[in-house]
């Protein structure tokens, strides 16, 4: 319908600009005509009666001349007859030229008088045609009266009579060639007047059409201006909201003003944004599902979608919240999401900004992991380190949150979280079925985080961490070294280690703390039983209540009733708790 609107509107632009176009030419022609039928009757008319006077003018005075030569040939001796006969000729043919002449400008000053389509002083040239008529048919007549005298009076040889005639005579024709010239300079006005017109009409017609050009140019630039600013302001707006867009500003839309494409382009526009903003929130609300820097992932690098998988380093941490259970007796349905929402609220945000991607909520156990290509290789266990620390100081805060949530004064004082992490090679990719995936890690990595978790009811701690783990963020953590493991469904042992802290962050007790752990973790495993419980005792005198130093020393009270096998290594496994 409207496929062909925006053509149509150039198509009208470019007639409209012909059309003015035509009718400047068309004026400048009518102009041109006017100023050239002007210049015409110039030429053609006055100019001509102008010249038919002067030669009447030169006429007379020619006659007058050969009635000269005449009276001259007369009154020299006999003979001359020859010269009187050509100059007697001479003056008779003199005559009818005057006349054809007048008759000749006369005729012209009438034609101009009657042309109306030329402007002209038509009562001045009235008069001068009266006044040709007067000098002509009055002057010249009594002239030719005195002349035939003369010539009679010539003849018969009476050249006193002669002289006196040819004194009227001479009045007359001067009177005649007074008049005519009159005349001449009266058709010499009118011919000035009819030139100066004729250059009026023509600086007219220059300045009326240059006027009319420039109202053309004028009108056609404001109809471009106008069809076009309705062609191109669509289309800025258009830009101006698709580059919101490309910021990510959905809460726009295009104001429609126009019924052609670029209106069905708005539209079509309008109709965009508005799925986008469904698809943002659809986002938004399945980003709390699926974490959003793997959805991305996928929709940016299609290759961590396979579903092979890739053999990766990752840092796998589960959390668990202690005292769950004792915490969950007695709260009604809503109370119990409360508590959970709020905890693992508590819990992701230090996972969240430290670029860790949480897996899944298992009850009330956090899991979650960061390498490639989230974050990369070298840094992930210092980030996972950094976020354990961050949980672990969020502790105090929920234990205060939690009974304001409730509405109770107090909560089990054994609330608390345990979180576990171990860095190692693991199965990254999309794992699943054909109705559901899930991009996952999988592996020996991944039972060990879960494990070193567990653990930390044994020990009392709060975290705990594998031995890769350790080496890898040594450089920017504290570390205590607790025990050496062998965790379910593995044979060798591992050193685990706890997070105490950022580097060189430590107060002196907990300095103190690690020193005479470690010095009683080393009798320990020589069999210095004495050795390790002073060791130990010294260390709780640093940390009272120290958890892994409360195991360790109940741990080498059990060694000392019980002795360990000749092949002990040192380790503990989880078996055995």
């Amino acid at each position: 319908m409207f496929r062909n609107s925006i053509r149509q509107k150039i198509v009208g632009i470019a007639a409209g600009l012909i059309v003015l176009a035509v009718i400047t030419s068309l004026l400048s022609m009518v102009m041109a005509g006017q100023v050239g039928h002007l210049l015409d009757e110039l030429t053609n008319r006055y100019i001509p009666a102008y010249g038919h006077l002067a030669r009447v003018n030169i006429r007379a005075l020619e006659r007058s001349l050969a009635m000269r030569r005449m009276m001259m040939a007369k009154m020299q001796a006999p003979g001359e007859d020859g010269g009187y006969a050509a100059a007697r000729k001479s003056f008779d043919e003199i005559e009818p030229t005057i006349k054809r002449e007048a008759d000749a400008a006369r005729v012209l000053i009438d034609s101009i008088i009657a042309d109306p389509s030329t402007p002209s002083d038509n009562a001045a040239l009235g008069r001068l045609d009266d006044r040709i008529d007067n000098a002509v048919n009055d002057l010249l007549m009594r002239l030719n009266a005195e002349n035939k005298t003369l010539l009679e009076q010539l003849d018969a040889q009476e050249f006193a009579a002669a002289k006196a005639t040819t004194l009227r005579a001479d009045a007359l024709r001067d009177d005649f060639n007074n008049r005519i010239e009159a005349i001449r300079a009266d058709m010499l006005a009118q011919v000035g007047s009819a030139a100066a017109k004729v250059m009026g009409a023509q600086q007219r017609a220059i300045i009326i059409s240059g006027v009319v050009t420039a109202i053309a140019a004028i009108l056609g630039f404001v109809f471009a201006m106008l069809v076009g600013s309705g062609i191109t302001r669509p289309v800025m707006r258009l830009l101006e909201s698709t580059r919101e867009v490309e910021a990510g500003r959905l809460d726009g839309a295009i104001t429609i003003t126009t019924q052609d494409e670029i209106g069905q382009l708005s539209a079509a526009f309008n109709r965009m944004i508005e799925t986008l903003r469904h698809n943002q929130r659809i986002r938004e609300t399945f980003g709390r599902y699926i974490n959003p820097r793997i959805a991305e992932g996928l929709l940016e690098q299609p290759a961590i979608a396979a579903t092979e998988g890739q053999r990766r380093v990752m840092t796998v941490m589960f959390c668990d919240m202690k005292g769950f259970t004792s915490l969950s007796e007695g709260v009604t349905p809503s109370g119990l999401v409360k508590i959970m929402n709020l905890y693992l609220s508590t819990m992701s945000a230090p996972v969240h900004a430290h670029r860790g991607i949480i897996d899944k909520y298992i009850g009330d156990a956090i899991m979650a992991y960061w390498g490639a290509p989230f974050v990369e290789e070298s840094e992930q266990t210092h980030l996972a380190a950094l976020a354990a620390i961050d949980m672990i100081g969020q502790v105090n805060q929920l234990r205060k949150d939690l009974p304001e949530l409730l509405g109770v004064r107090t909560i089990p004082a054994d609330c608390d979280i345990r979180i576990g992490i171990a860095t190692g090679e693991a199965l990254v990719g999309s794992i699943g079925s054909e109705f559901m995936m899930s991009y996952t890690v999988l592996g020996d990595t991944v039972n060990l985080a879960s494990r070193l978790e567990g653990a930390n009811k044994f020990y009392g701690s709060r975290s705990l961490i594998s031995e890769a783990t350790a080496a890898a963020c040594a450089a920017t953590i504290e570390l205590r070294e607790i025990d050496r493991l062998v965790v379910v469904g593995q044979t060798q042992p591992v050193a685990v280690f706890e997070i105490v802290g950022k580097k060189d962050e430590l107060t002196p007790a907990q300095s103190e703390l690690r020193q005479r752990y470690a010095d009683g973790l080393a009798a320990y495993r020589e069999r210095r039983w004495d050795d390790a419980e002073q060791a130990f005792a010294a260390a709780l005198a640093a940390a009272p209540g120290d958890g892994p130093s409360l195991a360790m020393t109940a741990r080498v009270a059990t060694f000392r009733q019980h002795p360990p096998a000749a092949e002990w290594d040192g380790a503990w496994h989880l078996e055995q708790k």
